[in-house]
């Protein structure tokens, strides 16, 4: 077992106890298994904790596109009326998965479905009947499996803690595939997994997925230095074993898994689009009322669309994954 890098600064303690839990021998676990504790576990997750971790107030670590406006709802529940492609809203329950504690995309959001549902990233995750099933940025926030190439083969990354601190460390993977030296393989399997879980449950509808991802191929070939990433006040980090439960962990996904995950649940008319591209083809009449209503005025609702839709912002940053079933 090799060591690659350390973090210097110290674990809080409760993050420590539920570390030492559920360390192997060691106190040694995979860098998916610390990244699931990092952000989920009961008492330490960084998602677990009752504090406000999306928004542009000091303390906050990341905003979302729910921050840029309600048009941003407004966007979404028309986009999702366009792609039911003529089938009835009001016998389809929009549930949002992984929306912070109290919030919701369509909060005062007039729209046509017959309910709206918040699913936490905690909850139980339970789907039936007629649902738009929408998320925004659940999927990257899954736990990856980090893999590298060293020395002819690949080897996992996990994590070790000595003392108080926590260390990366290498060991041979299982892996038979070809690879480069050095090259870092951020590997979203639990993605793809809960991907699975959301189709595998018996419902029927619209499945809408925004989130920033990569091909198989991207991720395999250009992206040599794997793509999770630590953010902590509004700023990437390079630390990722820092502040362990403090701070946002985050991994593109792989748009190939997501498809093949759905498809083999029984979706079709899977469409993979730049957010600015899916909200200009199924929302264009409501931007059209939006631009017409406030003709004349740069206004925080123009402002919010702008960020949402220009590609230099939000709009080829993130994609969107839709298909029905």
């Amino acid at each position: 077992m090799g060591t690659s890098s350390a973090s210097s600064d110290p674990v809080a303690p409760e993050f420590l106890a539920a570390f030492r839990a559920a360390a192997a021998p060691g106190d040694t676990v995979s860098f998916e298994r610390f990244m699931e504790l990092a952000l989920f576990d009961p008492v330490a997750g960084y998602y677990r904790r009752p504090r406000v971790r999306v928004g542009r107030t000091p303390g906050t670590d990341f905003f979302t596109a729910a921050h840029t406006g309600p048009g941003f709802g407004e966007m979404v529940a028309a986009a999702c009326v366009s792609r039911l492609a003529g089938r009835d809203p009001r016998t389809h329950t929009f549930v949002e998965i992984g929306a912070e504690p109290g919030q919701c995309v369509l909060d005062g959001v007039a729209h046509p479905f017959g309910a709206v549902r918040a699913v936490r990233l905690a909850d139980p995750l339970e789907l039936s009947g007629p649902c738009v099933v929408f998320s925004n940025e659940l999927f990257d926030a899954q736990p990856c499996r980090r893999t590298v190439f060293s020395q002819g083969r690949w080897h996992e990354i996990g994590v070790r803690l000595l003392g108080d601190r926590l260390e990366e460390v290498h060991w041979a993977s299982d892996i038979a595939e070809p690879g480069s030296e050095g090259y870092r393989f951020d590997r979203p399997i639990a993605a793809a997994r809960l991907a699975a879980a959301i189709a595998a449950q018996p419902w029927q509808g619209l499945f809408v997925a925004i989130d920033y991802g990569k091909t198989e191929a991207e991720l395999r070939e250009h992206s040599p230095g794997g793509t999770v990433r630590a953010y902590h006040r509004h700023r990437q980090t390079p630390d990722l074993l820092a502040r362990p439960g403090e701070q946002d962990l985050t991994c593109h996904i792989c748009w190939d898994w997501l498809e093949a995950a759905l498809q083999g649940h029984g979706f079709e008319d899977l469409r993979l689009e730049f957010q600015e591209s899916f909200f200009i083809r199924h929302a264009g009449g409501y931007l059209e009322a939006a631009a017409n209503a406030e003709a004349g005025r740069l206004s925080a609702r123009k402002l919010g669309l702008f960020q949402l839709l220009h590609p230099s912002q939000m709009g080829q940053k993130f994609q969107v994954l839709s298909a029905r079933r």
